[in-house]
């Protein structure tokens, strides 16, 4: 097993995860403020479309557009990170995430909205990877360190689930722009903790590679046009020449990227790590979940707030299941991993997300409870996969390389989260309407709305099944979950 080590450890560290309470606190803050923006805005998708006049497709850039440049460079940031110092990097991205969404008093269009929020997905691109990066520097014992890696993963996923509530409960009161202006504060704490708490860089510990720009940019090239391929069918049609050229554009930019880092000297992800089946194994996991979270929680809102006609807050305490769950649910994946393995704990995680969105299919047109009970088995499958395939994924990484493996999981969760909701909002707007109606729903649009949902759950169980189903075969029968000697 390879031993989790990473170079050079700076003098400052700490005995305890008590007495590094304040860097703790400021790398978790920093981790979730920039999940909780991945789903934060989600909640507010019906009030800024009224208030934008935004169309489906619009209103799922306003996602989507986050999540597809914080994937798209990912890589690229650890990669400046370890240049030009970690926590400088950090310090940086907290910055930028700060006075960008200052600039949300601007907002006007839904394109000017999708611009803003590209903007911020870049300058949390250089906060994620980071942060769990900079938590390994915090101690010298293993243990503690893959403890507060835990701490981390469900700080992080908590994040992601609570966008919903918190954003559902703030607009009750305040417009939908303060849920972005309200990062201005988080990430000026965030980044004063830092400072204070987390030593500057060992410039021993850095390297003098260059940066693989041409790789950044074909990676950013193959995620974005793959995605606006879903968009174009929809906007173009299908057999369009618009749609035809971005996905061919898919296609011949990956095959670049897979060429360049492939050939060039320092690549900015080196595809031999890939042949290590349990980082290979992790890695598509971690995509089929990302899909299946992004997906049912994109849908979900949508559903709450359209199809039963509720108000934000009571659409975001619906999420509740899901947020309950995920905190409650350690117990029960940890045991999964050390009874059975993470291969077979993966599996019966991958079964459990698979089940619930077919559940979630027939739940649909059966009340809410029916889509409770789903929405507890499948954050049970969720927590389970995400969290043993994080730890797997860092725990198979070459010496001095559990960065890399910390962004690799990290951008394998982003590339998931673009394509789920590019995959539920190009399917909603193909089998119900482009532009969802203001107002009470008539009878014959909510059936319509729940014989797309059923097909969209549908899909996304077997797509989702086979795909967390597959990364799972290849992990190994390990039983660890939090500690690595």
């Amino acid at each position: 097993m390879t031993t989790l080590t990473t170079a050079p450890t700076p003098a400052r560290t700490y005995p305890s995860l008590r007495a590094a309470w304040i860097p703790m606190a400021a790398l978790c803050l920093a981790f979730f403020v920039e999940m909780v923006d991945n789903t934060l805005l989600t909640i507010a998708l019906p009030t800024i479309g009224r208030d934008l006049g935004g169309s489906t497709t619009a209103l799922q850039w306003v996602t989507g557009a986050y999540s597809l440049t914080f994937g798209g460079l990912l890589l690229t940031a650890g990669s400046a990170a370890d240049r030009i110092g970690r926590r400088r990097v950090l310090l940086t991205g907290l910055a930028a995430f700060g006075l960008i969404s200052l600039f949300v008093v601007a907002v006007h269009t839904s394109g000017e909205l999708i611009a803003l929020r590209a903007a911020l997905g870049v300058a949390a691109a250089m906060m994620a990877p980071i942060t769990n990066s900079l938590v390994f520097r915090l101690f010298d014992d293993q243990a503690l360190r893959m403890r507060a890696m835990t701490v981390m993963i469900v700080v992080g996923m908590s994040g992601f689930i609570l966008g919903p509530l918190l954003g559902g409960t703030a607009l009750a009161h305040v417009g939908w722009q303060w849920l972005l202006l309200v990062n201005a504060p988080i990430a000026l704490i965030a980044w004063i903790g830092v400072r204070k708490g987390v030593a500057a860089d060992d410039p021993a510990g850095l390297t003098e590679d260059k940066l693989d720009l041409p790789g950044s940019i074909l990676s950013i090239a193959t995620i974005g046009l793959a995605c606006y391929t879903a968009t174009s069918g929809v906007d173009h049609g299908w057999t369009s020449a618009w749609t035809f050229a971005s996905g061919i554009g898919a296609l011949l930019a990956l095959a670049a990227f897979v060429w360049h880092e492939n050939h060039t000297e320092q690549p900015m992800l080196d595809l031999k790590v890939f042949r290590n089946g349990i980082v290979r194994g992790a890695s598509i996991a971690q995509i089929g979940t990302s899909v299946a979270m992004a997906g049912v929680m994109f849908g979900l809102i949508l559903h709450f707030q359209y199809a039963y006609g509720w108000s934000p807050v009571k659409a975001g305490l619906a999420n509740l299941p899901l947020i309950v769950t995920m905190i409650a649910a350690t117990p029960i994946s940890e045991s999964l991993a050390k009874r059975f393995g993470h291969r077979v704990a993966c599996l019966v995680g991958a079964a459990l997300l698979a089940g619930s969105m077919a559940g979630m299919a027939w739940g649909v047109s059966h009340g809410y409870l029916a889509i409770a009970i789903f929405m507890v088995t499948f954050t049970i499958g969720l927590r389970t996969v995400m969290t043993i395939c994080a730890v797997a994924l860092v725990d198979a990484m070459p010496e001095n390389r559990t960065s890399l493996g910390a962004a690799l999981n990290d951008t394998a969760q982003e590339v998931g989260t673009s394509v789920g909701t590019a995959v539920v909002g190009t399917l909603i707007a193909v089998l119900v309407t482009t532009v969802l109606p203001d107002g009470t729903w008539g009878a014959d649009l909510v059936a319509s709305f729940f014989h797309g949902e059923r097909i969209v759950y549908g899909v996304l169980a077997v797509v989702v099944g086979l795909i967390a189903g597959v990364g799972a075969m290849s992990l190994s029968s390990s039983r660890s979950v939090d500690a690595h000697a």
